[in-house]
């Protein structure tokens, strides 16, 4: 790379490299609190998996076989040491790689978190472009969006089972073979998300429309629709991009809940069952994944900012 390119490149790669920095900094933190807080939690592990078996010498067994005899902090570096490897440990309970737990447990939760994504994105920017700068609409949509980002997600799933699943059958009750089985787990889990959407987009977009560009757009003989979708969206979407490590939380947290009232499979459940029986390598490797999908999407928005807005390039 020549020194004008890198000259060109430089604010894009330092931040790059913050991005980075930072990241393995996340991951860091977001595994040792979870080893800490499991480590924390009453009971102890040898005793879950002796389970019903009392002969002697069991537990002390178990602890040598799983390495819990040693103290913790070897315990921790030797967990920081296999992470390095890509070794991602044994699940204590059911004695097998924790990438064979969780490995079939991944793509039905990107499915629905996937989903639900699309389907709140889709449904803020409908509802921002359409109501923005019209106060009827304006009023009727944040009382809506209030009502979906307020209710809780278990709630939502529930009354949605109820009436499409138990009283039309409509849609299946519980799994996940089929797409049809997917559509009310995804709006359960996109109807909070996109309230939280539609209100910062739309303030976003009316702040838009009182700048003095949007006035020349019109002067041009634009229409509203386009003025409002190609110009006035694409800059209100800057302080948007900003909550996107909070909608892949949010997200990821609601999938949880959302797979437990729909009877899906996926991470949600296996979280649950680890956190329940003890299951360290289990937890940690799905706190590992959900930190590092979050580092992954906050370097695609710092990407994205630079895109959108040039002057971030210079800065």
């Amino acid at each position: 790379m020549t020194i004008a390119a890198i000259q060109q490149h430089g604010p894009l790669l330092r931040r790059l490299a913050t991005r980075v920095v930072a990241g393995i900094a996340v991951l860091w933190a977001a595994a040792t609190a979870a080893f800490l807080a499991l480590h924390a939690m009453p009971g102890n592990v040898a005793d879950i998996l002796a389970g019903d078996n009392t002969y002697p010498g069991l537990r002390e067994s178990l602890e040598r076989q799983w390495g819990l005899d040693k103290p913790i902090l070897v315990q921790y570096a030797e967990f920081l040491g296999r992470l390095a490897h890509g070794d991602l440990g044994t699940s204590y309970t059911m004695r097998q790689p924790v990438t064979s737990v969780i490995g079939p447990q991944v793509m039905p939760t990107v499915e629905l978190a996937v989903a639900a994504g699309v389907l709140a994105v889709v449904a803020s920017v409908l509802a921002a472009v359409l109501t923005a700068g019209r106060p009827r609409l304006r009023a009727f949509s944040s009382t809506v969006e209030l009502v979906g980002s307020s209710v809780p997600v278990f709630w939502v799933g529930i009354v949605l089972l109820m009436i499409f699943s138990f009283k039309l059958k409509l849609f299946p009750v519980a799994g996940a073979g089929s797409v049809a089985a997917l559509v009310l787990p995804a709006i359960t889990l996109a109807l909070p998300t996109a309230g939280v959407l539609s209100q910062v987009l739309r303030d976003a977009m009316e702040r838009t429309l009182d700048q003095p560009f949007v006035t020349t757009v019109r002067a041009r003989g634009v229409s509203e629709a386009t003025m409002r979708v190609r110009h006035a969206l694409k800059h209100a979407l800057l302080p948007v991009l900003s909550l996107a490590g909070w909608l892949v939380g949010s997200l990821l947290g609601g999938a949880v809940i959302t797979e437990s009232v729909f009877s899906r499979p996926g991470l949600g459940s296996v979280t649950l069952n680890a956190v329940t029986t003890k299951d360290m390598p289990v937890v940690l490797a799905v706190v590992l994944i959900a930190a590092f999908v979050y580092v992954v999407v906050s370097t695609l928005v710092d990407v994205l900012h630079l895109s959108i807005d040039p002057r971030l390039r210079t800065a």
